[in-house]
């Protein structure tokens, strides 16, 4: 599975090697800055704060959905598991219309950037659209590829059993087994395709606010911030801390995931700093850059919320047959996206 994991690991860190060379722009651009340059060295001092709060809160969140083995309520087969899940997506959900599309929209729109294309063609939705197609691309071939390739592995597992063993008997007993163990397997390689697109979709995100808070010289901005994203990412890790303990990963794969999501808002903040003399906001590659990026991430969140963490739960025989049951995930959706479009007065 880690080699599986590799191209996933090798396309994230070429995107965040990449990335200040693409933010910084050029300073051409006549649009004032929306701040005013504050105390550096109070603006610095924050910035740490921040990146330290977020690295905590980051960690935690993900790695509190992984618990089940200590926390009973934690496993994926209790009724309150469910309801964490169901809280998290809502989170994401928010994440995706309330927080990142708008910036997205905002970018995009901009008086900086030039009337043709840009005012000609609503281009976020368009990017949005397209990332949520790619994304079921992805996500069905991905899904399709794996289940294809544990099938025929399995299948010369079993030709190499019946070669092997003339007793009939046994031989159909373990074909018994291998039906029931093959669904199992499909689910299994099912929420590891989720969680990896989800992660991909959530680290594009954290690594722009991280560049942009980072980039900042106004204390005033900086401070509501620090708590706001603190919150933002401890959310948005529990949702996907908890589909990386569905996915059932090997535990080096599991840590490799969690300190990817824990890194990369921090790692964003670091970027910021090193960039803050040559990064200008209103650049128009800055703004190009930054909006695409954001809409593609909205049309990711979006689709994977939906399509992959709640309809996929909602409709799930558990949750089906226990009317309880089905008011409390509605309502732990309705909490976790609320209490994620609150935190948009600040962040």
């Amino acid at each position: 599975m880690m080699k599986n994991n590799q191209p996933h690991i090798r396309w994230i860190f070429l995107f965040l090697v990449l990335l200040p060379s693409l933010v910084v722009g050029d300073s051409n651009c006549t649009c004032e800055k929306d701040e005013e340059s504050g105390d550096k060295s109070l603006a610095l001092k924050y910035k740490l704060i921040a990146l330290a709060s977020i690295l905590v809160a980051s960690a935690i969140g993900i790695t509190l959905p992984m618990m089940g083995k200590t926390f009973s309520a934690l496993r994926p087969e209790k009724d309150f598991f469910f309801m964490v899940k169901a809280f998290a997506a809502g989170v994401i959900l928010s994440t995706g219309f309330i927080h990142v599309l708008p910036d997205a929209f905002e970018k995009l729109t901009s008086p900086c950037l030039s009337d043709h294309p840009w005012g000609d063609f609503p281009f976020t939705g368009f990017v949005a659209m397209l990332s949520a197609i790619g994304t079921l691309m992805i996500d069905s071939l991905a899904t399709a590829y794996f289940n294809k390739s544990h099938f025929n592995n399995k299948e010369d597992q079993e030709n190499g059993e019946e070669q092997g063993n003339n007793n009939l008997a046994v031989h159909t007993h373990a074909t018994h087994g291998h039906a029931h163990g093959s669904t199992s397997s499909s689910t299994q390689l099912r929420h590891r395709v989720i969680s990896q697109v989800l992660e991909l979709g959530i680290v594009v995100h954290s690594v722009i606010i991280g560049i942009s808070l980072g980039a900042s010289e106004s204390p005033k901005t900086i401070k509501p911030l620090i708590a706001a994203l603190t919150f933002h990412q401890f959310f948005e890790g529990m949702g996907l801390g908890g589909c990386i303990s569905q996915a059932k990963f090997r535990t080096k794969a599991v840590i490799i995931m969690a300190l990817f999501f824990s890194l990369t808002t921090p790692v964003g903040i670091a970027i910021g700093i090193w960039i803050t003399n040559y990064y200008h906001e209103n650049s128009p590659t800055a703004l190009i850059v930054e909006g695409i990026l954001n809409a593609a991430s909205a049309g990711i969140l979006i689709y994977m919320s939906l399509v992959d963490l709640l309809a996929a739960d909602f409709m799930h025989p558990k949750i089906q047959e226990s009317g309880r049951l089905q008011i409390g995930v509605n309502i732990s959706l309705l909490i976790g996206a609320g209490c994620m479009s609150l935190l948009a007065k600040w962040a």
